[in-house]
């Protein structure tokens, strides 16, 4: 097979989740989190936006209607990730969700980011980021990336939210 890499303007479009019960994920989703619904497909399904794309997440109890969380300890998905364009806005969602009693897995400092963990009603992993300058990145002396994960400022991210 000959050599590919794939175009560099390439994004993920969207996500689609297995959920048990609709309206609990279309609260989480829509009610907490702010995304627009932008279709119902019936009962058994949702599509959900940021900003007026068709949709970035998709939600369907299709072959998951009334099933329990899968097990945490399977191969699956770890968590959807969503990038939030600024700082203050990872820090207005986390206020938010604090606000909700909306408990997190996890707040992290990666180094290219920050991030919150928490999962949705059906246990699916969320991130909820977003990235630093690329200027901050840490970038070893012969360009390599240098990721970590140190536990997040959240009192200084909070501070955001007064700016």
């Amino acid at each position: 097979m000959s050599e590919y890499s794939i175009p560099s303007k390439v994004s993920i479009g969207h996500v689609h989740l297995k959920v048990s019960d609709l309206d609990r994920a279309l609260s989480f989703y829509h009610e907490l989190l702010g995304f627009e619904v932008t279709m119902m497909y019936g009962k058994q399904a949702a599509f959900l936006s940021a900003g007026g794309y068709h949709h970035h997440i998709g939600l369907n109890t299709w072959h998951s209607q009334g099933l329990p969380n899968a097990p945490v300890n399977t191969v699956g998905l770890y968590h959807t990730a969503i990038a939030y364009p600024t700082r203050k806005d990872l820090a207005l969602i986390l206020k938010r969700l604090l606000e909700a009693g909306y408990p997190l897995t996890g707040a992290s400092d990666h180094g290219v980011s920050e991030a919150i963990y928490l999962n949705d009603p059906d246990g699916n992993g969320v991130e909820l980021y977003w990235d630093k300058p690329k200027i901050e990145w840490p970038v070893e002396q012969d360009g390599t990336l240098n990721m970590y994960t140190k536990a997040l400022d959240v009192k200084n991210l909070l501070l955001e939210t007064e700016l």
